[in-house]
């Protein structure tokens, strides 16, 4: 993929441009968004710029790339491409909008490490970004080509059939075609991303994962008020208006054959479970289930009610819930964080997470401590893209 040469100065180089990505990031971003406000006014997430978790996110996309050129892992590198791919496709990003980013980010390196950053450096780092870029813009055109769309042609509109509250910061919206056909097909775990105007004129996105079954002609998402898209949603949509939303994406997606699930979740991270529990529960399948879910409280958990019938109507299932704070009601309830303190894992177990990258970080680790290899651990992380 690349070049013996290039190995030899990313190997040299890696440590300090690593070190410096911190800086440049940060420097990248500014210049991008200084040359295309319309960047960071309707693709970039603001709210992350703003808490500088996207810059960190970067970072590491950037940093684990290149090692996995020094040091390959194919599942490694499957999983970052993958998981990068999906939430561009997502976006409708196309491949003119890879040299915008290469401009920018060389810029930007120069800028931080003038010293070290030779024309042989340089070079090597450039090449290092179009082997990346490639390898990125092959997969999501396979994505896009997957779901029926030309590249980037996500986008359609959709009409609010149904609002419902399902906790105190938490509401559902049904949604549904606009010409009376189906939105779309999805495969169970997969999210949307929906983009709002903002009073500011700017058109800021968020994914959301689907919680109905793929029977289902209407679509269905959940939407914790957090952020400016969460937030709009919660103040200005209703039954009845008109919301833009992309083709479904997402790779935390059920696997295939009969082997052992264990689906763990915190908060809205409950979301994807949801919509593959509900599939689990319209095909029959028999494969045992192993639910744990975490919240802060009984009266803030949104979706509570679903998940228990959800689990009960599967014959194989089991649900074990945490909360921060209250008093247990029966055994499968426990005060605190989740633990996996008494939970039976079975050795082929292959488990899927989704919440707070903290949330995820204790979780796999844990996972990895009872002998569940890394790569039978998926997750979907909210916020930034990791």
């Amino acid at each position: 993929m690349i070049s013996h040469s290039t190995r030899q100065v990313l190997a040299e180089t890696l440590d300090t441009v690593e070190a410096a990505l911190p800086q440049i990031t940060p420097r990248f971003y500014e210049r991008m968004f200084t040359a295309r406000p319309d960047l960071l006014r309707d693709l970039f997430n603001r709210t992350n710029q703003v808490t500088g978790s996207q810059p960190q996110v970067l970072a590491g996309a950037v940093a684990s790339f290149a090692r996995l050129m020094l040091e390959p892992d194919a599942e490694r590198m499957r999983f970052i491409i993958d998981r990068i791919a999906h939430k561009h496709a997502s976006l409708g990003i196309v491949a003119d909008q890879y040299p915008i980013v290469h401009q920018h980010l060389f810029a930007a390196i120069i800028d931080v490490l003038p010293e070290t950053v030779t024309s042989d450096v340089a070079a090597a780092w450039d090449e290092l970004y179009w082997a990346m870029a490639d390898v990125l813009i092959d997969r999501e055109t396979e994505l896009y080509a997957a779901q029926g769309v030309a590249p980037g042609d996500v986008w359609q509109t959709a009409r609010v059939l149904a609002r419902t509250q399902l906790s105190p910061d938490a509401i559902a919206l049904t949604l549904a075609a606009t010409d009376g056909d189906e939105l779309g097909c999805f495969t169970p775990g997969q999210y949307v991303s929906v983009q709002v105007p903002l009073s500011d004129g700017a058109r800021q996105i968020r994914q959301y994962s689907l919680t109905g079954a793929t029977t289902d002609p209407t679509w269905h998402i959940s939407v914790k008020r957090d952020g400016d898209v969460s937030t709009h949603l919660h103040e200005n949509v209703f039954e009845g208006d008109l919301l833009r939303v992309s083709t479904p994406f997402g790779d935390l997606t059920l696997p295939e054959g009969d082997d052992p699930l264990l689906l763990a979740s915190a908060g809205i991270g409950c979301t994807p479970v949801i919509g593959l529990l509900n599939h689990l529960v319209a095909t029959g399948d028999a494969r045992p289930v192993q639910v744990l879910h975490a919240d802060r409280s009984r009266s803030r958990q949104p979706h509570r009610g679903d998940l228990a019938e959800l689990v009960d109507r599967l014959p194989g299932a089991d649900l074990v819930q945490w909360y921060e704070r209250g008093l247990p009601t029966d055994d499968s309830t426990r005060i605190g964080l989740m633990s996996l303190d008494g939970i039976e894992i079975a050795p082929d177990t292959v488990a899927l997470l989704c919440g707070p990258a903290g949330f995820l970080g204790s979780m796999r680790e844990a996972l990895i401590d009872r002998d569940v290899p890394a790569t039978r651990i998926h997750y979907e992380t909210f916020g930034a893209m990791p």
